[in-house]
């Protein structure tokens, strides 16, 4: 398995595989919350269709988890740190 960094700690993944998927894998199934309401948020329509799945990838934001396939070395933050993405 390779890894990259979500929130500062190692996500584990087999190559071709989303970041969705590999957080889902680990158990993790929200990584974001709503704006109003703080309702947590993951992988919902898992085609890139939805917002629900945003995470900041590498420093540029607005990235559907769904359709970036992981990578080793990258860096992901989700918006559970402050409550908001």
């Amino acid at each position: 398995m390779t890894e990259c960094t979500v929130d500062g700690e190692p996500l584990p993944f087999v190559p071709g595989q989303t970041l969705a998927a590999a957080l889902v894998a680990t158990g993790r199934i929200a990584w974001r919350t709503t704006r109003i309401g703080r309702r947590p948020r993951g992988v919902f329509c898992g085609i890139g269709v939805c917002f629900d799945c945003l995470v900041t990838v590498d420093g540029r934001g607005g990235q559907r988890a769904c359709l970036v396939r992981a990578r080793r070395g990258m860096t992901v933050t989700t918006g559970m740190e402050d409550g908001d993405e």
